[in-house]
């Protein structure tokens, strides 16, 4: 017959029947006939095997009272979230709203949590945010082995979270982790140009080695820590090389160096940083003041070693003087001294004795 309709409806599956678009129950295993002749029956049949029953009639369903004992019914408030687990193994999380899930063919789990803690902690968290469906209800986020996460719920500042894995849930409040790099960098102050007392244009290149102690500070104090700190030695360099001369300065750059750092260490340390080291990397002088300090230094190394020079003939002839005396107060030393010049001229070759008169023979044979 034209208006007899037929449904078939297995082990796993349930038959919701309809008429004139009210919910009339629940229909179980079986084949079913029913006359329809004006199409006022309607029969949806859904599986069970799928555990999240999902119709847009739902709410009638439910007010029906026809699941009890057959599913488990939710109804979320606003400040509610579901974390759902099927066969012992999670599934996904569940904003606020109406939910129903059988229980006949799979065992289903499910926990309700509230969502006005901004911070989600469960002891399954990394698996929790894993699902698909966390991404819609929770903010994840993951601070890193040697960093910190400065938290702010709604602009105000909570925590200071150590290395890890977090989630906040959305739409209660606005959470904001700012991640904080707390390993030791530099800062690298170069290209400065800076007149010195008496008028010497320098430029000059720092590097300053810090680290974080106070991640609050360092984010709160200003919005970009490393251009203020930047900014900091660009003024302390100034300030400190401007009130010395040239040659003070060049003379004696560890002082200076040291005093920058003290200045630039007070004020890093109200930014919530501790510095390390500052120091003056590379000092380049104009060309013309390049050339005419070569010339002086030229000028000045070759007056000392003139000076040395000098010095070395001095001692020289001291030392001549010194054996002239000895030698004329004591004959038998000039004697001995005579021989040791013989003795090397015959050594350096043949040596050629020329006698003249006796007396001059009878010299150079009692000399032998």
């Amino acid at each position: 017959m034209l208006f007899l309709k037929r449904c078939l409806i297995r082990s796993y599956e349930v038959g919701l029947l309809f008429r004139d678009g009210e919910f009339r129950g629940l229909l179980t295993e079986g084949r079913r006939r029913y006359f329809d002749p004006l199409g006022r029956v309607r029969v949806d049949v859904v599986s069970q095997r799928d555990p999240w029953l999902v119709h847009e009639k739902l709410d009638l369903i439910v007010k029906s009272g026809a699941l009890a004992g057959r599913a488990i019914v939710l109804d979320l408030k606003d400040h509610e979230r579901a974390l759902v687990w099927v066969e012992n193994r999670f599934s996904h999380v569940l904003p606020a709203g109406q939910y129903a899930y059988w229980t006949g063919q799979k065992s289903v789990r499910v926990e309700i949590v509230d969502a006005r803690r901004e911070r989600f902690e469960h002891e399954e968290l990394k698996v929790i945010v894993r699902s698909p469906q966390a991404q819609r209800v929770l903010d994840i986020c993951t601070v890193g082995r040697d960093h910190v996460g400065v938290l702010y719920v709604d602009g105000r500042y909570v925590d200071t979270l150590a290395p890890g894995l977090y989630a906040f849930w959305k739409g209660e409040s606005e959470a904001r982790v700012v991640d904080v790099d707390l390993r030791e960098t530099m800062v690298d102050v170069g290209g400065q140009e800076i007149m010195t007392a008496d008028k010497v244009t320098l430029r000059l290149n720092a590097v300053v080695t810090y680290r974080i102690a106070d991640a609050r500070k360092a984010v709160s104090q200003t919005d970009d820590v490393r251009q203020a700190l930047y900014r900091e030695t660009q003024l302390v360099l100034r300030g400190v090389v401007g009130a010395r001369e040239l040659d003070v300065f060049l003379t004696d750059k560890d002082a200076v160096a040291k005093e920058i750092e003290e200045s630039v260490r007070r004020r890093a340390g109200e930014l919530g940083l501790e510095i390390a080291s500052v120091g003056i990397r590379d000092v380049i002088l104009p060309g013309e003041m390049k050339d005419l300090m070569n010339k002086v230094t030229e000028a000045k190394k070759a007056s000392e070693a003139n000076l040395i020079s000098r010095r070395e003939e001095t001692a020289a002839m001291r030392s001549q003087a010194n054996t002239a005396r000895v030698l004329a107060d004591n004959p038998v030393l000039m004697r001995l001294r005579e021989l040791e010049v013989l003795e090397k001229i015959a050594s350096a070759g043949k040596l050629n004795v020329v006698l003249g008169d006796k007396g001059l023979t009878d010299k150079v044979v009692n000399l032998l």
